[in-house]
């Protein structure tokens, strides 16, 4: 009776496992099932945090037709042959960052019954950018005490250049700015030092003085 009993006991057991073996799969491969229709998005790609410099000012050199305020933390670097366009009344200088691989390029012109060309090409160098810039933005600027007038393009989107300016006295002086950032465009990794330099191009807009202003 006993031995019955035990047999018994141990075929009920087996079972038992057998179904608890089943269930757990069963289990398994239903979680296995709906984990397979879930959808994995991919994490938006992470830009490195940049520390930016606090903002502080000095004066151009006036070795230039021209002066003006330029970030501290910038170096000021002239053309290979500069002194033969300051004879023909050109500057070409650079005002690099060099920790941010960028540069702004400003071309300096003297105004000879040309005044009307070079605003012309200075608009025509923002807008070759229109292929790949989403929007162009234009601000005119004035300062009649020091004579200066002139206009601020920002120019939104993967293209070369995200800053370009252009500032006279509409007489005599005629002064083009480009903000250059030597890798490739990229609006969302290089917006925010696009958006710490604007404040020095316009820096230079706002403080602009012509060594020679016209007589008026």
């Amino acid at each position: 009776m006993k031995d019955g009993l035990l047999k018994f006991r141990s075929r009920f057991r087996c079972k038992i496992d057998t179904l608890t073996c089943l269930f757990a799969g069963l289990c398994i491969l239903v979680v296995g099932l709906t984990g397979c229709n879930q959808s994995i998005s991919p994490k938006p790609k992470a830009y490195h945090r940049i520390a930016f410099p606090q903002k502080s000012y000095t004066h151009l050199s006036k070795a230039y037709p021209f002066t003006c305020q330029i970030p501290s933390y910038a170096e000021v670097s002239a053309y290979a042959g500069d002194q033969e366009r300051i004879q023909s009344g050109d500057n070409w200088l650079n005002v690099d960052f060099p920790e941010y691989n960028a540069h702004i390029h400003l071309t300096y012109k003297q105004v000879s019954n040309n005044l009307a060309k070079l605003i012309e090409d200075a608009h025509t160098f923002v807008y070759k950018h229109t292929v790949k810039a989403e929007s162009i933005v234009q601000t005119r600027f004035e300062n009649p005490k020091t004579q200066v007038y002139g206009v601020y393009y920002r120019i939104k989107g993967n293209t070369a250049s995200g800053i370009q300016f252009f500032c006279t006295d509409s007489i005599s002086n005629f002064l083009r700015g480009a903000l250059y950032i030597d890798s490739e465009p990229n609006k969302d990794s290089l917006a925010p030092v696009i958006d710490f330099l604007a404040q020095d191009t316009k820096m230079i807009m706002e403080t602009l003085v012509w060594q020679n202003p016209a007589q008026q």
